[in-house]
């Protein structure tokens, strides 16, 4: 438990003399917990409340059902459920559920449809009235960046980034936004752990979609729901590796191609 104490001290307030009692601040929640509404995180004035986090009086308290996080004085809930609320520079999975002679309008797995506008997802130059289903029809999915969010919640994409593109085949799977940290893992790591596996490519949208592609796509998708549901918990990513070792050896099924071809590349047997 962290402990701070404020030592009293005297304030002038016109002519009285106004004593203020020791305080003692305390982290009531430790890191990683999971909390309630409601539920108290800490007191005292040496915390303040940050993200899913609100103050009542001296005591700060959770607004969801989350898990906590602490950095310096600041206490964070981060919630285990809920809707995707974009901001900008977000990656994410869209539909394109409709469209204008300028525009697209997609389905971004939030209360908030987002606009394509032309000039944002085709570099050439598009004359007015021509048919931009050529570049993207309706029912086609596609990996877009967040432009910018306006005060009113009116959402623009762009194509305008490397990792924007169409995403054709495959499957879609959809997951808790606040999880989509856990299965892009730090740096990646747990996307590669999944890919070099079962040689499944995986694309994470910051909205809760995940489009998965080759390989065994079966187990791939095995895996994020295994660290959706234990997302809060640690070592997960070597739980995720043996559960995929387990699987891939009670299944009779030999490593992908890619995980063979980097075996031998660390080796030094790729030309052999």
């Amino acid at each position: 438990m962290v402990q701070f104490v404020l030592r009293s001290c005297l304030l002038k307030e016109g002519k009285n003399m106004v004593e203020l009692k020791t305080v003692k601040s305390e982290l009531v929640a430790k890191e990683r917990d999971i909390v309630s509404p409601g539920d108290l995180l800490a007191r005292g004035l040496d915390f303040l409340p940050g993200s899913g986090a609100y103050r009542a009086g001296q005591e700060i308290k959770s607004k969801y059902l989350g898990l906590v996080k602490t950095k310096d004085r600041l206490v964070i809930v981060v919630p285990l459920s809920g809707v995707y609320i974009p901001k900008s520079g977000d990656g994410v999975i869209a539909f394109i559920e409709d469209m204008q002679p300028t525009f697209w309008i997609t389905n971004i797995n939030s209360p908030y449809d987002a606009i394509l506008q032309v000039g944002e997802a085709v570099s050439e130059y598009v004359e007015q009235g021509a048919d931009i289903s050529v570049y993207y029809d309706i029912g086609e999915v596609i990996y877009a960046k967040v432009l910018d969010v306006t005060r009113g919640k009116q959402v623009r994409l762009t194509m305008n980034d490397y990792k924007a593109k169409k995403l054709v085949g495959g499957r879609l799977l959809t997951i808790t936004p606040s999880k989509v940290p856990r299965v892009i893992g730090k740096e990646g790591s747990m996307i590669e752990v999944i890919r070099s596996k079962t040689g499944t490519m995986l694309t994470v949208g910051q909205n809760g979609l995940v489009w998965l592609k080759g390989g065994y796509e079966g187990l791939a998708t095995k895996a994020v729901l295994m660290i959706e549901k234990e997302a809060h918990t640690e070592g997960l990513t070597d739980r995720v590796t043996e559960f995929l070792e387990n699987e891939l050896a009670a299944a009779g099924l030999k490593p992908p191609a890619a995980e063979v071809k980097m075996i031998k590349k660390v080796r030094g047997e790729e030309n052999e």
